[in-house]
């Protein structure tokens, strides 16, 4: 019922509105820094969508859509914050998309987001801290917090008969807290945890900390880090002092950088980063390919999503208003309503601006749960013939 209040209210703004001939988003990402890699296909699945609603005529009334792009970093809040307060402040933009990292997403949002009541939308931060952080309900993510990984993880392993592991972790917010939620439920579950303990990025030396971690023992090495920096430094250390060869990479060690890196060096590896076997997910190529980027790259369909979740929220609500369209995400994300998948967004505009329902089911299965973020499907990985594929979802 309430759903049904909303679109009619939608219907009627629509109706009576005038809009803008233009709107700007921000798109914020770690363009630089210790995950930089995923930044360029995240970047292309947010403009393919921005462009496919903005090049439909069909949005708020004819209203076009320009993206504002800025380097987040990843791990600089500083940065990060003046970058959210530019696109708020002097470039007006209606919603911000981003950042790339926890702890930039964090610094942005309580720092800049939350005061000037902007909305913002990562499709990639997944601290579990930011599940309850104070944010009046202008925050969302496309991905799954870590705690939910910190499960998927710990089954995974203990289904693969891995008894007992070593944990290394980026010291910052999404290290320590996916390491945590891990080890939480690894141990909870029957596994042995030898050491959980932190490394700084961007050393040169890993010898140090791969010393401890061998001292500690365990059957695999979870290495909780960013494939640009120090995760791979970890990697190198272990294999060159044969401390380990047996690795386990969460979502953000995973991406062509490492294939590129070690190749047949660490065949066997596992590990596992949010995604689908959705219809959706394989709608993404051919987008991908139009649009001149992968579809299917490590958050790449969430960065798709959060753009066009965004846009059809403020259809919805007939506003580009952030403190309008903010009580509009959560209902075109979710049942009841049409499906509507990647390539579809003018079908969902038409339907929105007639004041029916959309199911925005997009190119990961797209549901959110309170307060604002994905529920969670992971894609599982494992390293053959030097190769990152795909050998099963949970």
């Amino acid at each position: 019922m309430k759903k049904i209040l909303l679109a009619t209210a939608a219907s009627t703004l629509i109706a009576s509105a005038s809009y803008a001939d233009e709107i700007k988003l921000g798109l914020m990402l770690g363009f630089s820094g210790p995950a930089e890699s995923l930044a360029p296909d995240m970047a292309g699945g947010v403009r393919a969508a921005v462009k496919e609603i903005s090049d439909s005529g069909k949005f708020l009334g004819g209203t076009t859509v320009a993206l504002v792009e800025g380097d987040s970093t990843c791990t600089d809040a500083a940065v990060a914050s003046s970058v959210a307060e530019r696109m708020i402040t002097s470039d007006g933009i209606s919603g911000l998309i981003g950042a790339l990292c926890s702890g930039a997403t964090g610094a942005a949002l309580t720092n800049v987001a939350v005061p000037n009541g902007m909305v913002m939308f990562s499709p990639s931060a997944t601290s579990p801290s930011l599940t309850t952080i104070e944010d009046n309900g202008l925050f969302f993510r496309a991905s799954p917090s870590d705690a939910r990984q910190g499960q998927v993880m710990a089954e995974s392993l203990l289904e693969k008969g891995v008894k007992s592991v070593a944990v290394t972790y980026t010291n910052n917010d999404y290290g320590k807290g996916l390491a945590d939620a891990f080890e939480s439920s690894y141990t909870e579950m029957g596994g042995t945890v030898t050491i959980n303990t932190s490394h700084e990025d961007g050393k040169a030396d890993y010898s140090a900390e791969v010393g401890a971690l061998a001292s500690a023992g365990g059957d695999v090495l979870v290495v909780v880090g960013y494939l640009d920096q120090g995760g791979p430094g970890i990697i190198r250390a272990a294999l060159d002092t044969g401390a380990f060869d047996r690795f386990h990479l969460p979502d953000a060690m995973v991406g062509s950088s490492i294939e590129d890196r070690f190749g047949t060096e660490i065949e066997g590896a596992t590990g596992q980063v949010p995604g689908s076997d959705s219809p959706g997910g394989e709608m993404l190529v051919a987008i991908g390919e139009a649009n001149g980027y992968n579809g299917t790259a490590p958050y790449a369909p969430e960065s798709y999503d959060a753009g066009a979740l965004m846009l059809l929220a403020m259809q919805a609500a007939g506003s580009s208003d952030p403190q309008v369209y903010k009580d509009f995400v959560m209902g075109v994300a979710n049942a009841p309503g049409e499906e509507i998948f990647p390539g579809e967004l003018e079908k969902a505009l038409d339907i929105l601006a007639a004041g029916g329902e959309i199911d925005y089911v997009g190119g990961t299965a797209a549901e959110l749960i309170e307060p604002g973020e994905a529920a969670g499907s992971y894609r599982e990985i494992e390293v053959k013939d030097g190769k990152i594929v795909t050998v099963g979802y949970r």
